[in-house]
């Protein structure tokens, strides 16, 4: 007899849009998206990268294709405005939320609903972005 659980789990099937540095180094070299960059420059190989997110956010979204205008952010702990996202992706877990400030309703981007390509999810709605310190 099969198991029910493990069929009903596999219908709940949980994506993630956190992506290495090396594939987001990959996105930003070979997006034609217009970028902006804010924070620190990414660099992987810097002493307290660790200590450090990457964020890119974008304005459109065509298919599974996320780009128009992007913004780039990397350092540490902070609250973005980020009105008019559509889609986003990170090196390390973050939250998006409906409201500016980082407040409204905020989800994670770990449990995104809605995969794109290049390791983006769809994140209509969003106003700002919460960086974590880990």
């Amino acid at each position: 007899m099969p198991c029910r659980f493990a069929e009903r789990f596999s219908l709940l099937q949980i994506t993630s849009a956190i992506v290495s540095d090396a594939e987001m180094a990959h996105f930003l070299a070979n997006t034609d998206a217009e970028l902006t960059f804010i924070g620190d420059l990414p660099n992987p190989l810097e002493k307290r990268s660790a200590q450090s997110t990457t964020v890119t956010y974008c304005t459109k979204r065509i298919g599974t294709i996320c780009g128009g205008t992007c913004t780039v952010y990397t350092g540490g702990a902070t609250c973005l405005d980020a009105a008019g996202t559509t889609c986003l992706t990170a090196t390390k877990d973050i939250g998006f939320c409906d409201e500016s400030g980082c407040d409204g309703n905020c989800n994670a981007l770990s449990l995104c609903g809605t995969s794109m390509a290049s390791g983006f999810c769809f994140t209509p709605n969003t106003e700002s972005i919460l960086v974590s310190p880990l």
